[in-house]
């Protein structure tokens, strides 16, 4: 079943709990569709009133938030054994390349590897459990912890949200160019964000 269709088999309630649960165990390193979850729900919000996007976005902020935490304690406590470890169970997500591409953007960026890591799929993942295991400054952090979990999970709902409701009116007028203009415009907004958030990023060494 369809993401957004199954969505709209639950209470409102349990979407808010799902997508703050699913990015958060996203943030603290489980490799889980947070962003497919996030944009589902988004765009069912703008098309079922049941669903507040207000309440949406800061659900999703909450688990971003809190897991990053979650996973920069672990990453601190644990260390790089728990890099090898994550490597056995995850070795899709947390091959020794990827670790070694992470830990180049964290050693060049800093805290805004944890910020622009809110973009990227990859550095997601890692951003928490990976701060925690290079020792970054708490403080830096959670500044770029707090700021980019709320840009991105609150930015993306209300993007995501705003294009749902332009579609359907444009649709009701235009039929289908409307709804391709729309899409277009909210998918060129949040291109210009993970382009930026891509540079940020070094191109790994040849081997």
């Amino acid at each position: 079943m369809h993401v957004q269709e199954w969505l709209e088999t639950v209470p409102a309630v349990a979407v808010y709990a799902l997508v703050g649960l699913v990015i958060g165990l996203e943030s603290l390193g489980i490799p889980l569709p947070g962003e497919i979850i996030l944009v589902s729900s988004a765009l069912l919000a703008s098309q079922h009133g049941e669903i507040d996007p207000v309440v949406l976005g800061a659900s999703a902020t909450a688990g971003a938030i809190i897991g990053d935490s979650i996973g920069y304690a672990i990453g601190r406590k644990g260390g790089r054994p728990l890099l090898a470890w994550l490597g056995n169970k995850f070795p899709k997500h947390f091959s020794e390349g990827h670790i070694a591409t992470a830990e180049r953007s964290f050693e060049k960026w800093g805290m805004w590897a944890v910020f622009f890591g809110r973009f990227v799929a990859l550095l997601r993942i890692f951003a928490g459990p990976l701060a925690g295991v290079l020792r970054m400054p708490y403080w830096k952090f959670a500044v770029a912890n707090v700021l980019g979990g709320i840009l991105w999970a609150g930015g993306t709902t209300a993007v995501i949200y705003y294009v749902g409701i332009v579609a359907e009116s444009w649709l009701k007028r235009f039929s289908w160019l409307g709804l391709v203009a729309a899409v277009l415009v909210g998918l060129t907004s949040m291109l210009v964000i993970k382009s930026k958030a891509k540079k940020a990023q070094p191109v790994p060494a040849a081997e």
